[in-house]
């Protein structure tokens, strides 16, 4: 329990802290693979592996945010796409009960923690069904990642200022 506001007789509200995940659902997923099926037969060159990853958050109100993890892996052989595919994994979270820290924080961290491996997961079966070997992502470090982009926007506040 988090300790609230004052009531009227001066005494502290304790607020039930929830964290939990109402609903999964997936928003948009894609796949190309435009250049099938002449990679099929050309296993001369090893693909390169673009991993591009990002969040962005709503919140709806009464406690209620929509988290959605935007995920494209891109299989290249130098300037020729093997195959491309773009999810938009989404969860209905109830957050409530923490201080705005503590909710950005579990909106950066826990929240896609719970998304990606379902994305993951879909990529993977995706890609295999577009006739290639199974796609394995390794885990992500979604704190590691927060605290870096917490880093990078507090110096840009920082450059900002003192450039005022």
């Amino acid at each position: 329990m988090a300790e609230g506001p004052v009531n009227g007789s001066g005494a502290k509200v304790d607020i039930e802290r929830v964290f939990n995940l109402r609903k999964l659902y997936i928003k948009d997923f894609s796949f190309e693979a435009p250049n099938s099926p002449a990679f099929f037969f050309d296993n001369k060159q090893q693909p390169e592996m673009n991993l591009n990853i990002r969040t962005a958050h709503s919140d709806l109100g009464n406690g209620s945010t929509e988290v959605v993890l935007h995920m494209t892996a891109q299989s290249v052989v130098g300037e020729r796409t093997v195959f491309l595919i773009e999810i938009a994994q989404a969860g209905l979270f109830h957050i409530s009960g923490f201080s705005k820290e503590e909710a950005r924080a579990i909106i950066g961290v826990h929240c896609p923690n719970a998304l990606y491996p379902y994305a993951r997961e879909a990529i993977s079966s995706m890609v295999q069904r577009g006739g290639y070997p199974p796609l394995l992502l390794q885990p992500m470090d979604f704190a590691g990642l927060f605290a870096q982009s917490s880093l990078d926007a507090a110096a840009a506040q920082a450059a900002q200022a003192a450039q005022a």
